[in-house]
């Protein structure tokens, strides 16, 4: 018997021992040469594969035994599988097989065992991995479904002459893979228009990500657009983070109030937009991006340029294609089909019957300056409906509400005004504003009113000797 201290003998012993070993605990085994023709079977793997004998096996291909075997591939790549389901007629085998070397490393045969004969045996293990990829498939496809654009131009509520002329200009930047500059007040609905350049543009199927850059503090501001490297984080979280640009890969980034953006990060997003390529923080990689940019203002960025807060270069590259959008008085046409559309929302999301507008109440909404835009408009309108329950909401409601009524309420010594002044002084501040949008032309204005021209005469007749206006 040898020595234990004989390395090679050890070796021999344990491979021995543990083929033997495999043998005796699995349910067959089979060895085959570099030909995979079957040099032994095991009696078990004879029983199971309801074979006559072994010797009616030994020396035939494997595949002629065992059609679906992949001995072969192991001999070929000299390669272990050692966790895999063969199908055999009817029947699953969990199955591992391994190369049979010589002493100089070379590929002479293969072995193989199967070591269920059914699958019960792994069904925890199965059912853990597929509970972990169900779970996996899940995070991916809500994350996804969280990338995607919620709106389209249909989203875009308005039929006004300058809310149709802004979509139709988002339409056509829609399919100009270029940078879009959004420029307006708050509130007057550039996220709107941005997702819905991007659900119009050849890169729908890719991520949008949205960033409020006056959000992000400015220490954080870098590593949250470019991402950084593993080496900028200490302690145990040593991954790193990819950036927002890596996030919008092969879709849109919107960076909203981008005239907040520090000069510093300025320049590395006017070299992201110009290479087309970014560098984490902390690192000296550069990373190539494919990412269409459309960047949305509510303050005036060529006066920033002049004040030396904005690069010149940058606000160039990002106006490639600018964008204004209208306040809402500006468009008080769409005052009304705005309404319906958040109304429809508010119900939708209470549960609750949807609301309607009294006339009255229209009118109000119409006399009111909307320094919120949109934004506003739907703040009251969520305050009135969770103050009523009437079905219809009356103006009266609304001057509860709207700051300017309440305010002239409160100077006047009343907690309310009286409803025919303040459906009078709706009308009159709607035909203003309409007369004003259409350049004092009437037969415009009363479109945009969605009045009869004679309607409108007769309307500013009866106004006019209280505002001022010289009877028509």
């Amino acid at each position: 018997m040898p020595r234990l201290k004989d390395h090679d003998a050890i070796r021999r012993i344990a491979k021995k021992s543990l083929f033997e070993g495999l043998d005796a605990m699995c349910e067959g085994a089979l060895i085959v040469d570099r030909d995979a023709r079957i040099v032994w079977i095991s009696e078990k793997y004879v029983g199971r594969l309801k074979l006559a004998s072994a010797a009616a096996a030994e020396g035939r291909v494997v595949e002629d035994v065992i059609p679906n075997s992949l001995m072969r591939e192991v001999v070929r790549t000299g390669e272990p599988m050692m966790l895999d389901i063969m199908q055999f007629g009817e029947e699953s085998f969990v199955v591992m097989r391994v190369p049979v070397k010589d002493e100089r490393g070379r590929v002479i045969g293969a072995a193989g065992f199967m070591l269920f004969d059914t699958l019960a045996s792994l069904q925890p293990l199965v059912r853990k991995f597929q509970q972990l990829e169900t779970e996996l498939a899940t995070t991916r496809s809500s994350l996804a479904a969280e990338r995607r654009a919620k709106y389209t131009f249909s989203s875009f509520v308005g039929t006004s002459a300058a809310a149709m002329e802004v979509k139709r200009q988002a339409r056509r930047a829609a399919q100009a893979d270029t940078t879009v500059l959004l420029l307006g007040e708050t509130g007057t609905g550039k996220e709107v228009l941005a997702q819905a350049i991007h659900a119009a543009s050849p890169r729908a199927h890719g991520p949008f990500i949205g960033v409020n850059v006056a959000a992000i503090p400015e220490a954080q501001l870098e590593s949250e657009f470019f991402g950084a490297s593993p080496s900028v984080y200490a302690g145990a979280d040593k991954r790193g983070r990819d950036g927002k640009f890596m996030l919008a890969q092969g879709g849109t980034l919107f960076l909203d109030e981008v005239g907040d953006m520090p000069l510093g990060a300025q320049s590395k997003l006017l070299r992201a937009l110009q290479e087309k390529e970014i560098e984490p923080l902390g690192s000296n990689r550069v990373a190539k991006v494919d990412v269409r940019v459309i960047a949305a203002s509510s303050v005036d960025l060529r006066q920033m340029v002049g004040m030396g807060r904005f690069r010149s270069d940058l606000f160039y590259r990002l106006s490639v294609l600018p964008i204004e959008l209208p306040p809402l008085r500006e468009r008080i046409a769409d005052v009304e089909a705005l309404c319906e559309h958040i109304l429809e929302d508010i119900a939708r999301r209470s549960g609750r019957p949807q609301r309607e507008l009294a006339p009255t109440a229209l009118a109000v909404l119409c006399a009111y300056a909307w320094p919120g835009n949109i934004r506003e408009l739907r703040n009251v309108l969520e305050q009135v409906t969770m103050r009523s329950d009437a079905p219809r909401l009356s103006a009266e409601e609304f001057s509860l509400v709207l700051p300017r009524l309440a305010g002239a309420a409160h100077a006047s010594g009343r907690r309310t005004l009286r409803l025919a002044d303040i459906v009078a002084d709706a009308e009159r501040n709607a035909i203003r504003s309409a007369l004003a949008a259409a350049d004092g032309k009437k037969i415009l204005a009363a479109e945009l009113l969605g009045i009869s021209r004679a309607t409108l005469y007769e309307k500013l007749n009866a106004l006019a000797p209280r505002d001022g206006e010289p009877r028509h």
